[in-house]
Parts: C-alpha cells; structure tokens; sequence
C-alpha cells in the first residue's frame, strides 16, 4: 500500500494514495506509526475501507498540504559514504564500515514546504536518498532476517550545510539546520517494491535539470545489512527511520561547485515510491511548519 499523511482542518489524518491521487481516511485519523502495529490484517482493513470511499473523496496529491510521516519524530539514523563514486567525488577513502550520524526532528520537514537557506552559509547542497522505515523492532537483528522489519520506503533530501558539515570529524552541524531534512510524499510498504528496494533509479532534479542519477543496487551497504548494522549498538523501533546515502552528483563536488539558493525548486524521485518535491527559501521567509514535531 501507499500512504501519505495530510493536513487537514489542523490535523493529521493518513491518507491512502492510489496513482496520483489521496483520499484520507476522517476524523479521527489512525496514525501511521499505529498502523504499522496492525500488521497484514489491518492494511488489508484500510484497503477495503479505501476501496468504498466515493470518488469525490479522492483528491490530486500535489493539491494537499502534507506533514512527516511520524510527529514526534522517532530515531533517524543516516548512512554516508554508502556509494563509491560519491566517497571518491567527496575526497573520501572508500570505508569498510559506513559512516553513521543522527538527524534531528527539528532538522526535518515534509514533501511541500520549503527547504531553508541558513543566512550563515551559502553552501546549501543536495542528497538524495532512500529512506527506510522501521516496522518491527528489536536489537542484534540477523542480517537474513533484517528485511523482515521494514514496514516500508520514502524519499529522503539530506540537504547539507557543506562548509559547517566539514569543520569538524563528526558531520552533526552540517546535517542538523533546521528544516533541510526533506521526507515524503509517499510511504511505501515493502511488499510493493523489490527486496530491499533493490536495483531503483534514484536521481535528484535542480530546477528541472538532472544533477544525480543512479540506482540503489549501487549501494555499498544494502538495507537489510544497514538495519542489522545499526541493531548492533542500539535498539530499533518502529516508526525509526533509516537514511540510506547518497549517489554521485552532489553540488559540492562540481566545479563550480553547485548550491541551492533560494527561489529554487529541488526534487528526489525514486522508481516505484514517488517524487519529493520542496522549494527552497531563505531563512526568516519560512512559513510556520504544520504536523511537524513541537506543532
């Protein structure tokens, strides 16, 4: 199934996306963390549910204003380095064992609201990047039993303060502006894709022009060895959130290098899940943030 969680009338309700089209499901709303808790009968429940609903209920998704999948926000834990050409177009040795950092909630925001532009740096940079979704916990997981706890796949924007990103070891300032971390619109459920999302183009668009291209087969680290790694040293739980790197291409690596600025439009498509689409905006133009954790 398809999902997608909307604002309506000031509140979250979870909408079911068939095509390009949604249709939410009332008031009250199921939250989409407790959906994943009802397993295969409960989806089934929602796709019968969704197969009644009158056609006018069913509205373009590009018309709807959506919110995080989650709110409050659970764990978001991202790979880096997780594709060799982007390690070496980065200057980086290619690791035996990916780098690992946390993104935090406020750091994040939906498909449709607008990537800020900090005023203390112009280096804003583009990611694109698949995001897993845990659905079933646990810890010291089984890499041969890993992809048993996905729920599903959404598209991710890990947009990048590059120069605050490198003075230091450790990536945390770089990748924690508030509101550069773009999610959505669409969550997938596993069952619809590949195992692991496996061999999906995943590309990235600035102002219509393709600036990354590529495929998750690419990746060094796949999903099911990603969610095992990270069970290692600490607990997963459902509604967690995986971010699974980024292909070649980033602005940072061109000459000249290429920066996000505000006005403009930035897109992550990923085959089978959809495309996130955000616009970007200097900081102090933001509009207030709807659905997100603290709202």
């Amino acid at each position: 199934m398809r999902f997608a969680v909307c604002m309506e009338e000031g509140e979250r309700r979870l909408g079911v996306v068939r095509g390009d089209r949604v249709a939410t499901l009332g008031s009250p709303s199921p939250d989409l963390l407790e959906v994943i808790g009802w397993g295969r009968d409960g989806l089934e429940a929602i796709s019968k549910q969704a197969d009644v609903l009158p056609a006018g209920a069913w509205r373009p998704l590009s018309t709807v204003r959506l919110a995080l999948p989650f709110q409050p926000a659970g764990k978001v834990i991202c790979l880096g380095l997780n594709y060799r050409a982007h390690a070496r177009e980065g200057g980086y040795e290619v690791p035996d064992y990916p780098a690992l950092f946390l993104r935090v909630a406020t750091s994040l925001l939906p498909a449709g609201e607008a990537i800020v532009a900090p005023f203390v740096s112009e280096k804003l940079d583009f990611e694109a990047e698949l995001m897993v979704i845990i659905g079933r916990g646990g810890r010291h997981i089984p890499e041969a039993q890993a992809l048993d706890h996905v729920f599903g796949y959404t598209c991710f924007n890990d947009a990048s303060i590059r120069d605050f990103q490198r003075k230091t070891h450790q990536w945390t300032p770089g990748k924690n502006f508030d509101r550069t971390g773009a999610i959505g619109p669409v969550v997938v459920t596993a069952d619809e894709l590949p195992a692991g999302a496996a061999g999906l183009r995943i590309a990235c668009r600035l102002n219509g022009a393709t600036v990354q291209d590529a495929s998750t087969a690419d990746m060094l680290v796949p999903v099911a060895m990603a969610v095992s790694l990270v069970s290692e040293f600490m607990t997963l739980e459902p509604g967690d959130m995986i971010a699974m790197g980024t292909p070649q291409g980033v602005g940072h690596a061109r000459t000249p290098p290429l920066w996000m600025r505000p006005g403009d439009t930035v897109e992550v498509e990923i085959e089978g899940i959809g495309i996130l689409r955000n616009g970007v905006v200097a900081e102090g133009e933001e509009a207030p943030l709807q659905g997100a954790a603290g709202k």
